[in-house]
């Protein structure tokens, strides 16, 4: 294939330490694997000054660096549908900011492209977190794979190269984490061709888990219960196909 046009993005809360790293990272991979790109930071709330430094990192990269501001905090699945929002170019790449994947093994799945080919995932090739982080992780991926009958290996990881003309065809709603089991389960109800990828995962070195905290941890399965209701159990029991899965 020719070099192909990405919109990367990075979801950003209170990633200070971390994310003029990514952005710098990803901008100058994208100059080699790319034939035209544009970064784009969703800065989700920020309180850490991180939106201040942004706003200085796009001074240095004017044409290439976008930022998206929220107001408030609309956690982790918001981030991500004002990203998916916001890019404009063939392809959408995204990691978190939170420096835990390399951006510049992007070009590992620019080179797993192809025209048979709608999401290239990543999948961590060794997790690098505090022992029971990696027991919850492990609990999670078999269970949410089971029950929502998902094909892909490490559901939340979350380095990812997906066609955007794929992300026009779904519709993400949930503002968690579950968003990930949501955009897996949509895309392959909408009949998206996977390639999966090892990557490096990094123990973080800056900043907290948004994800492991009590709060979060009791909303995502509420909103994880709910999405296997609307995509699994609700079709099934109405004899209906999956609301994400596209008409023929």
């Amino acid at each position: 294939m020719d070099k192909p046009s990405i919109s990367c993005f990075f979801p950003c809360y209170n990633d200070r330490g971390t994310i003029a790293t990514m952005v710098c990272a990803a901008i100058f991979t994208l100059r080699e694997v790319a034939s035209d790109y544009e970064v784009i930071v969703v800065d989700d709330g920020s309180t850490d000054g991180a939106r201040k430094l942004l706003t200085d990192l796009q001074t240095t990269f004017p044409d290439h660096l976008r930022l998206v501001f929220h107001d408030a905090n609309r956690g982790y699945g918001g981030a991500l549908i004002s990203g998916f929002e916001a890019a404009t170019k063939d392809w959408i790449f995204y990691t978190d900011g939170d420096h835990q994947y390399d951006p510049d093994e992007l070009r590992l799945l620019v080179e797993q492209m192809s025209d048979d080919v709608d999401v290239v995932q990543g999948y961590k090739i060794s997790r690098n977190d505090p022992y029971h982080r990696k027991v919850i992780g492990s609990i999670y991926q078999h269970t949410v794979r089971l029950f929502f009958g998902l094909t892909v290996r490490d559901v939340d990881c979350d380095f990812r190269l997906i066609r955007k003309s794929l992300m026009d065809r779904v519709t993400l709603t949930r503002r968690s984490g579950a968003i990930c089991v949501e955009l897996m389960r949509k895309t392959q109800d909408a009949g998206a061709r996977y390639r999966e990828v090892g990557v490096r995962h990094f123990f973080r070195v800056y900043g907290r888990s948004q994800i492991f905290n009590v709060k979060r941890l009791v909303r995502s399965v509420a909103q994880l219960l709910g999405l296997w209701y609307e995509l699994i159990l609700r079709p099934r029991i109405g004899g209906g196909r999956s609301p994400s899965e596209p008409r023929t």
